[in-house]
């Protein structure tokens, strides 16, 4: 009997030994980048002068299930008189083949969002499309009809044609239970992480704009001699060793009335030395911008600048940057100086890395409805403010992550409201038959617009949750909390419901 037993402990023993060194398998989520633009008609005003057509652009990720897709997408005026009119949404298509290289693309983006003093009601709309498109080699083109809609008290309606390019961005990854587990590198040689990673960096920085010449409010005051402070995240990825793509995130805090906030995208050109240790990037980005008073015409601005990084610790860069941000005739252009903390890391891939227990690392992308109860207006009556938010999680162990969130009002007459925050979070292990855990959050950053009472943008925002696991990659969540505004009468608690979407990444320094 004591053999059986002795038998049956070292099968348990070598099983379990088994399991937690298992490879993890890598799996490929099929996607595509979206880059869009359609010219929208907007509405006479009260003096009976038609407005010239507002250009929104929008940029949009998506995953592809065979032939349906769903994802996010921001759109950003760039032509008008509405710079700053900004949206986030969800998007849910499917694409049909006609031919091996013709096909049709249907589909819903439902957004919220406004601004710019814009008829934008509520900040609900919907924006469905019918186009037809052409597979290329590398990228698709599409165009067709579109049509948009602020039905929740807005006044924006309008059809309109659109064009599109969609370019495949795939995903790699494994599932979520992963995340934290370290390999050493040669148990990880010959399997299919066995590749070269993918090279990332993500900074968040605080930077000061510095208005000079014709800049203005949109009154007409000049901003000259104002200092406009914003905090904001950026993400950079690597073509090669040296050319990258960037993705810069902004909003206001401080020096002006809230509500102002960009968006660019660009490219780069990174210089190292100093034994890897110190970094020169020069960049060049394209985008829109606005809202908080600042005139920017039509909503575009061009982006030069130039970063110095020093290597601090592990993966760890603190960053300096300097340069200029204007539209394109110089109606507004203002300098720029920033500060930020800056991390690199390679991704899904073992080659080109030193790192000897590499590890995987969790990630989320969280969509939610936001409820704020009675949240506090300048000057319209108190209402309750509904938002459409999205967050991201970066989790730096199981228990431990990093947060950035942006959210777009939806519903309650604040159409224009906006925020974007960061911080951290805490959360427990999964419990009672691995499906529940607690999770509790504080964040801050700039917010503004819509009449809400934020003073000049700065908010704070704690909340506690939990999750409820539906499978390896999909967990109901749900939170209450507060939020409160620095110099606004804002301070309200809230409740959100939403969806996380979770994967593991390798990460290998």
């Amino acid at each position: 009997m004591k053999t059986i037993l002795s038998l049956l402990l070292l099968l348990f023993v070598s099983r379990l030994a088994a399991q937690e060194n298992e490879i993890p398998k890598r799996y490929t989520q099929k996607g595509f980048v979206m880059a869009d633009f359609l010219s929208v008609d907007m509405p006479t005003n009260d003096l009976g002068i038609d407005e010239d057509h507002m250009g929104l652009s929008g940029i949009h990720y998506n995953l592809q299930f065979q032939n349906f897709y769903t994802g996010l997408g921001f759109y950003g005026a760039i032509r008008g008189k509405r710079g700053g009119f900004f949206t986030l949404g969800v998007n849910a298509g499917v694409k049909s083949n006609l031919t091996d290289k013709l096909f049709l693309d249907t589909g819903l983006h439902f957004g919220a969002g406004g601004g710019a003093s814009a008829p934008d009601g509520g900040g609900a709309f919907i924006l469905p499309h019918l186009n037809l498109g052409y597979q290329f080699h590398r990228f698709s083109l599409t165009t067709g009809y579109s049509y948009i809609n602020f039905f929740d008290g807005g006044n924006i309606r309008s059809h309109q044609l659109n064009v599109a390019v969609q370019i495949p961005v795939d995903l790699n990854y494994t599932d979520f239970s992963y995340q934290d587990k370290a390999f050493n590198a040669n148990e990880l040689t010959n399997s299919n992480w066995d590749r070269k990673g993918k090279r990332l960096a993500f900074q968040f920085h605080l930077n000061n704009l510095s208005p000079r010449g014709r800049s203005q409010d949109t009154r007409g005051e000049s901003l000259n001699g104002n200092t406009i402070r914003l905090a904001g995240f950026e993400l950079n990825s690597y073509f090669n060793d040296r050319w990258f793509f960037f993705a810069k995130f902004d909003g206001a805090y401080d020096g002006i009335p809230a509500g102002y906030m960009n968006i660019f995208l660009g490219g780069g050109y990174h210089f190292s030395f100093n034994q890897n240790r110190t970094n020169i990037l020069t960049k060049f980005g394209l985008g829109a911008g606005g809202g908080g008073g600042v005139d920017t015409q039509g909503g575009i601005l061009v982006y030069p600048d130039l970063s110095i990084e020093q290597h601090i610790v592990n993966g760890f860069y603190l960053s300096v940057n300097t340069g200029f941000l204007m539209s394109p005739n110089s109606f507004f252009s203002t300098s720029t100086f920033g500060v930020g903390v800056k991390y690199y890391t390679q991704l899904n891939g073992i080659q080109s890395s030193n790192d000897q227990k590499p590890k995987f690392k969790g990630f989320e992308i969280i969509t939610k409805q936001d409820v704020y109860h009675n949240a506090e207006r300048g000057i319209n009556p108190t209402e309750n403010l509904y938002q459409l938010s999205i967050q991201f999680n970066y989790h730096l162990n199981k228990n431990v992550y990093l947060a950035g969130q942006t959210s777009f009002a939806n519903f309650g007459n604040a159409g224009a409201y906006a925020e974007g925050i960061v911080g951290m979070g805490l959360q427990t292990n999964y419990f009672l038959a691995d499906k529940i855990n607690f999770f509790a959050q504080g964040l801050i950053g700039g917010a503004g617009g819509g009449d809400i009472s934020t003073g000049q943008g700065l908010i704070v925002k704690p909340s506690i949750g939990s999750h409820y696991r539906i499978n390896g990659n999909l967990a109901l969540r749900g939170a209450l909390g507060y939020v409160k505004a620095r110099g606004g009468s804002l301070s309200s608690p809230f409740v959100n419901l939403g969806l996380s979407y979770r994967l593991s990444f390798l990460q290998a320094n």
